[in-house]
């Protein structure tokens, strides 16, 4: 299924991912620079200046000098300055890293939403939920590691390593260019491995994003799990991927540890050697002093050469990580606004399906040159067998998805050429099975129109008879309603997302089987609530059960994408066609032979 599998990310995510992060460090430039080279002018004092005056110390007393406590103490009172002020200096540091770290991963958290935000329907079909929490999750959080890698073990020790060999050259300057060979040489030995390296983290992370995707999809469709009795198959699984996961992490891992540290260790060990070497042969002039120096810094500088796979892996794995979002990115949504929206035109709310052709992808045309007008106020029931292009029809009026050609028009101005929220807003849609966020009753019901007051709410709750039951409940319109509203049942659900098609108070209403939960005595109810909405307001009602449109103005009849019956109930009745079977067949569905005018 897509979203669970796919190709690891290549060199455009990870540059993504890095681009987005450097755009953080330039928009907070100064924190950055403050906060980065706190830490290593700190080092250069712990690991570099302090070494030195203990260096200059040693050489003072072996060189005969003065080794009274009057004349030791400019020495220890330097040592412990250095040692005092490069604390200091790292406190600072921290401090400026912490602010730098929380505001770059708020705006990426924001970055990371709206990007989602952004994708169109289709997108979000595509993907598991919990493999796109974690990705975007992941995508701000992974910051701080790249943050501080880059500040504690690039340049933190870059800089130091830098005055460390200025400090060298003055002692004697081959001892500088001794370091930078091995460095080098190390750098090219290592290369390689590295590269190879990054493919078996790629596959790590896809594997780690299999699993989260796995267990949102178990977890969010718990009744189904039990229902079925299929724990025991989703448990083994979820063992099956965490295992795969296990096997992947663990070769990158010992690639890592087998592999790249084994080839730089002795390369280490070998830095040291010659730094020892060339400070004895070469730096004789100086005595001891110079071979202490050179013994710590050469010491100093081979650590981080022994850390650079550690360094790497750091930093590759926060983008790789990162990466799995940007990913994501890549990926061109197909519902765009117009780069230059047109505003919404105050008007009459008549819809039209101007010669209209649309196909799913991988099929063929559902829809071709379709021509469908209602007019403003009119409502319209749209039936036919499933298959037909019913939601479809919903789904393009909604821009969900775009058409392949023709145009949609409300009000005589094109959907395609205004902002999609400015669209929306001219809808209230309550689809088949209404999606419910694990907040309040009250804030499901004001999602619609998030300024609503109490008393709005209230009524629109009352109008699609939610107070019945939402009365009962322990904390009244203040129970939480549980992960999709899990703690209501689908006929109750329906209730919450007709109340906010009744607050939403747009010109245009669509009902995609929006009475299907109910119960009849219930829906008898509801229907009468509706047809109090659906007054003035143009209504395109889409229905398996015929009752519930019987007595709509008009009746669209779908065969496969074509129109092929129009008329009132009674008309379609007469005429004997497709819609008279589809009511024979239901046996008059909830209906008697009553006027269909009596029911809505």
């Amino acid at each position: 299924m897509p979203g669970t599998r796919g190709k690891t990310p290549g060199k455009g995510p990870v540059l993504l991912a890095l681009r987005y992060y450097g755009r953080e460090l330039a928009r907070l430039r100064w924190v950055t620079w403050a906060g980065m080279l706190a830490p290593a002018v700190g080092n250069i004092g712990i690991h570099y200046l302090a070494p030195l005056i203990v260096a200059k110390l040693i050489g003072h007393v072996t060189d005969g000098g003065d080794s009274t406590l009057d004349a030791l103490t400019p020495y220890l009172l330097g040592f412990a300055g250095v040692l005092l002020a490069a604390e200091a200096t790292w406190r600072i540091g921290l401090h400026l890293l912490n602010r730098l770290d929380a505001r770059g991963i708020e705006n990426l958290y924001v970055i990371g939403m709206d990007e989602l935000y952004a994708k169109d329907a289709a997108f979000f079909h595509d993907n598991f939920a919990g493999s796109l929490t974690k990705r975007v999750l992941s995508f701000a959080s992974r910051f701080e590691e790249f943050v501080d890698t880059l500040t504690f073990s690039v340049v933190g020790s870059l800089v130091p390593l830098l005055f460390g060999s200025v400090v060298l050259w003055r002692y004697e300057p081959l001892l500088v260019v001794g370091l930078l060979v091995m460095i080098a040489l190390t750098a090219f030995c290592v290369a390689p491995l590295i590269r190879r390296r990054q493919v078996l983290v790629s596959l790590r992370e896809e594997a780690i994003a299999r699993v989260s995707g796995h267990v949102a999809d178990s977890l969010g469709n718990m009744d189904t799990v039990r229902a079925f009795g299929a724990e025991e198959r989703e448990a083994a699984e979820h063992r099956a991927r965490v295992a795969e996961s296990r096997r992947l992490t663990l070769r990158s891992w010992d690639y890592g540890n087998l592999r790249i540290d084994t080839l730089v260790a002795p390369l280490s060990v070998l830095t040291n050697v010659m730094g020892l070497v060339l400070a004895v042969t070469l730096g004789g002039g100086t005595g001891v002093e110079a071979i202490v120096v050179a013994f710590t810094y050469y010491t100093n500088a081979t650590r981080i050469m022994f850390e650079f796979n550690q360094i790497y892996r750091r930093l590759e794995s926060s983008l790789t990580e990162a990466a799995q979002f940007t990913e994501l990115l890549l990926q061109p949504a197909t519902v765009l606004d117009p780069p230059s929206p047109e505003p919404l035109r105050a008007g009459a709310a008549d819809v039209r399906f101007d010669r209209v052709t649309f196909g799913h992808a991988g099929a063929g045309p559902l829809f071709d040159r379709l021509c469908l007008d209602v007019d403003s106020g009119a409502k319209i029931g749209l039936v036919g067998r499933s298959g037909g292009g019913k939601t479809t029809l919903s789904r393009l009026l909604l821009r969900m998805t775009d058409v392949d050609s023709g145009r949609i028009l409300i009000g005589g101005q094109d959907i395609s050429r205004v902002r999609q929220s400015d669209l929306r807003s001219l809808i209230a849609y309550v689809p088949q099975d209404p999606a419910m966020f694990h907040r309040t009753l009250r804030d499901n019901i004001a999602f619609a129109r998030p300024g609503a007051s109490d008393a709005e709410v209230r009524r629109a709750a009352e109008a699609a008879h939610v107070t019945e039951f939402a009365d009962s409940l322990p904390d009244g319109f203040d129970t939480m309603v549980g992960e999709r509203g899990v703690k209501l049942s689908g006929g109750q659900r329906q209730r919450v997302a007709l109340a906010r098609a009744i607050l939403r108070d747009a010109p245009v209403l669509l009902l995609d089987e929006a009475t299907s939960a109910l119960d009849s005595e219930s829906e008898v109810l509801v229907q009468k609530a509706l047809w109090n909405l659906m007054e003035g307001r143009t209504a395109l009602v889409v229905a398996h059960r015929l009752s519930t449109v019987a007595g709509m103005d008009r009746l669209v009849v779908l065969d496969r994408g074509r129109i092929v019956e129009q008329g009132t109930h009674r008309q379609l009745l007469a005429s004997g066609g497709a819609y008279a079977r589809l009511w024979q067949h239901q046996s008059g569905g909830f209906l008697d032979d009553a006027e269909p005018t009596d029911v809505v």
